[in-house]
């Protein structure tokens, strides 16, 4: 036995007590743990009880929601039309990105901007505008996706990945190339923020597509369909299993516009490489037939929604290709204003047929030496010969017997200072001068020097391509002003205005107009051959002759006009061309020749198409060789 010195023997009296207290120590812990085992095993009772008795019809409902998915059916906007039937406007089937809102996981957001090549932040914060819109409402990514990008979302669409990322069928509008009628037909784009605020778009959501310009704005209520909708299972991965029902998306109405492509396609060419605006219209039903600004820009590039650097450089630019000049270039008409000074004149008694003034180049008004375009002068003139030579020395005299209070009466009476009415959005109303005018915005009263400016369409004066048509198609047919329109309508049309004129007053004006073109006027050139064509040549400064002698850009030459219709009884057609900086009316001359000469060479190719030949069947029956008229269609 080993010996033990007795200071290092155990104390048997301290170990018993320590056994003791290890003993109970462990009975604590498995009563502790043995509690809390029964008490998840209640918790999970009472849970089970809860999902499976108490709230079994609750919670099942749940079960199936998860299961079951309702997706929208985009209804295709309607089509657009021409006068004739052709598409100009149409859609195409592709895929949008959208986000599911009850899948969403914001820590993907960055990943999926990263992979369809969006603006990380723009995305979230587009998902946080639609935190206050209904939970159902689905987030849309992307519009017209590339290869790249649809193998993106169809390689991570799922549980696995990105359960919040889908793929939708949609259908996108398709715009003539090149910028065709741009500003006419306006483009769709995604409904902001701004707009959502107003009014107009209260009652859409974001996301939606909307009209954002042009007849696609105006008419955005008529051409937008109602969406469809429909359910389907899906399993875990967000894969379709089952398609539970469909109801079908109504499509938006098709548009018939008054615009004939032809003409349309004739006035764009002729206005290439040019600033302007062309409108043509049927001044005996106010339909345009053909509207153009240019320089234009392409809708299709706004489908699928436009880059904002893209978009940046088109607000830039300074020839303002997004500025529609047909319904917003406020500019003096120069001479173009001429007939509607020789109407006020005739019509108030300021003069009569036998008024001749003298023209040596140019006259003094009121201690200012007013000058004419022709420096040598036009000698003695008439009222015929001034509106064909467009003396101004001529219209000084008129415009101060006449006084700006009468100008301008006349003015409004033929549809200048106001905005004509047309179905299109953006409309300016242009300026008609007067003495209210000047007391009411500047305090000042009106100088007879302004007149002198105003008689020949300088001064305040400020006009619209589509007023001064408007404004000529009404004197061309006697003293009735048809409201501007560019769809059609069954409803017959309806004057906006009417006159009434002395018819005799009238025709003197018409064949001064008459005379510019097809005598010895100013718009010689612009004569068609077999057509009784009217029309007045304009040329307005766009500043004083002062600065414009510090000034000799391009930028600074005069603005060139020219109204014409045709034929010269019974009008069928007026057009109007603005072609900035052109330097002189006559260079706006051929355009509106070009556009007037379709028309008619389309009427005579229609006729002769549709003129009846002979009877076949009595043709066939008589004796003897047939010998068809030479107007049937064997004969030609």
């Amino acid at each position: 036995m080993r010996y033990i010195p007795a200071e290092r023997q155990p104390d048997s009296s301290l170990s018993r007590p320590l056994l003791r207290d290890d003993t109970k120590f462990a009975a604590a812990k498995i009563a502790v743990f043995q509690y809390f085992a029964v008490g998840v095993f209640i918790f999970l009772a009472v849970g089970y009880w809860d999902l499976q008795v108490r709230n079994e019809e609750f919670y099942s409902e749940k079960a199936q929601q998860n299961q079951i998915k309702s997706r929208p059916i985009p209804a295709p906007r309607g089509k657009i039309l021409d006068r004739d039937g052709r598409g100009i406007v149409d859609n195409h089937a592709s895929y949008r990105a959208i986000l599911s809102r009850e899948n969403l996981r914001e820590e993907h957001l960055r990943l999926i901007a990263a992979g369809l090549n969006l603006d990380p932040d723009e995305l979230e914060a587009k998902v946080r505008r639609f935190r206050r819109q209904p939970s159902y409402l689905t987030i849309p990514l992307k519009d017209e996706l590339n290869s790249d990008e649809l193998t993106f979302v169809e390689a991570h669409h799922g549980e696995d990945s990105f359960p919040e990322l889908e793929l939708m069928k949609y259908q996108y509008r398709i715009y003539p190339q090149g910028g065709l009628a741009a500003h006419l037909l306006g483009y769709v784009g995604e409904v902001n923020d701004a707009e959502l605020n107003s009014q107009e778009w209260a009652n859409h959501n974001p996301g939606d597509l909307i009209g954002k310009a042009g007849v696609e704005r105006y008419y955005n209520e008529m051409l937008t369909g109602i969406d469809g909708q429909r359910q389907v299972r899906v399993d875990n991965r967000q894969n379709i299993r089952e398609v539970l029902g469909v109801k079908e998306a109504q499509p938006g109405k098709d548009l018939r516009l008054t615009i004939d492509l032809d003409l349309q396609v004739v006035a764009e060419m002729a206005m290439e490489g040019k600033r302007g605006a062309v409108v043509a219209l049927d001044p005996r039903t106010g339909e345009v037939l053909a509207l153009v600004s240019t320089p234009a820009y392409d809708p299709n590039n706004f489908v699928g929604r436009i880059g904002a650097r893209e978009y940046a450089e088109l607000v830039r630019n300074p020839y303002k290709p997004l500025f529609n000049r047909a319904l917003q270039a406020q500019q003096a008409p120069g001479s173009t204003f001429k007939p509607i000074m020789a109407l006020a004149a005739l019509e108030s008694g300021a003069i009569d047929e036998n008024f001749t003034v003298h023209c040596s180049g140019g006259a003094n008004w009121y201690g200012r030496y007013f000058k004419c375009h022709k420096r040598g002068g036009h000698g003695t003139v008439n009222l015929k010969t001034a509106i064909a030579q467009s003396c101004d020395v001529f219209f000084y005299a008129v415009g101060n017997k006449l006084g700006i209070d009468t100008i301008a009466k006349y003015a409004e009476m033929a549809g200048l200072g106001r905005k004509t009415g047309i179905d299109l959005p953006g409309e300016k109303e242009g300026l008609v001068p007067s003495s209210k005018w000047k007391i009411r915005t500047q305090r000042e009263k009106w100088y007879a020097g302004e007149t002198i400016s105003v008689s020949v369409g300088q001064g305040a004066l400020i006009v619209t391509p589509l007023q001064l048509a408007q404004a000529i198609g009404g004197i061309a047919t006697g003293g009735v002003w048809m409201r501007p329109h560019v769809v059609k309508s069954d409803k017959p049309a309806e004057p906006a205005r009417k006159a009434d004129l002395n018819i005799d007053n009238v025709n003197k004006v018409i064949y001064g107009m008459y005379a510019v073109v097809n005598e010895w006027g100013t718009g010689a050139a612009s004569r068609i051959p077999g057509i009784d064509m009217c029309g007045k040549t304009g040329t307005a400064q766009l500043a004083s002759n002062e600065l414009l002698r510090q000034k000799n850009g391009e930028e600074w030459k005069d603005n060139a006009w020219f109204v014409g219709f045709a034929p010269r009884e019974s009008p069928e057609i007026v057009v109007v061309a603005l072609y900035e900086n052109g330097a002189h009316g006559d260079q706006a001359g051929p355009i509106v020749r070009d556009v007037i000469k379709a028309y008619f060479d389309k009427k005579a190719r229609v006729n002769r198409l549709e003129q009846p030949g002979p009877n076949i069947a009595q043709m066939l029956s008589s004796p003897g060789p047939a010998a068809p008229s030479a107007g049937g269609k064997l004969a030609r």
